[in-house]
């Protein structure tokens, strides 16, 4: 199976340089892409939507053109899931996960910090909530691929 992460810093403006005829070009299948910063109405044209492929997207419920996560299949996933269980990280858009049997194939977005000591004492919050998520997926018997923008 092949697997590309990406980050955007923007789906729409990735979009207007090309990244959908590169899409198209690697055959990947699967494609997680990290900070989209786009709302779901915003990408209802279909270069959003490349044929051949499922798209899911998960964008930031609390503030728009922030952060947002989103995964290009080839296959349609058994499954997908957008949240967590913890509403400050799941209301920006940070997780995406599509199941394939008992493979788990993750993109996440984590803050990064550099807007502030706020925004820091966030991240380390963040790191310190997601290390026993992180165990229990590795103790769970499925096979994870984790891609994203740590």
């Amino acid at each position: 199976m092949r697997i590309i992460s990406f980050n955007a810093n923007g789906i729409r403006s990735a979009a207007s340089k090309g990244f959908f005829d590169w899409l198209q070009r690697q055959q990947a299948d699967v494609v997680c892409v990290q900070e989209t910063k786009a709302q779901r109405e915003q990408l209802v044209d279909p270069c959003f939507h490349p044929a051949d492929h499922h798209c899911f997207y998960r964008d930031a419920s609390t503030r728009k053109g922030y952060s947002g996560v989103a995964i290009y299949s080839r296959r349609e996933p058994d499954e997908v899931r957008t949240q967590l269980g913890w509403a400050p990280f799941d209301d920006e858009g940070r997780y995406i996960e599509a199941r394939y049997g008992s493979l788990s194939v993750v993109s996440l977005y984590l803050p990064s910090g550099s807007s502030g000591e706020p925004r820091q004492a966030f991240k380390f919050e963040v790191m310190a909530w997601l290390r026993p998520i992180l165990a229990g997926w590795l103790e769970s018997g499925r096979d994870y691929v984790l891609c994203g923008d740590w």
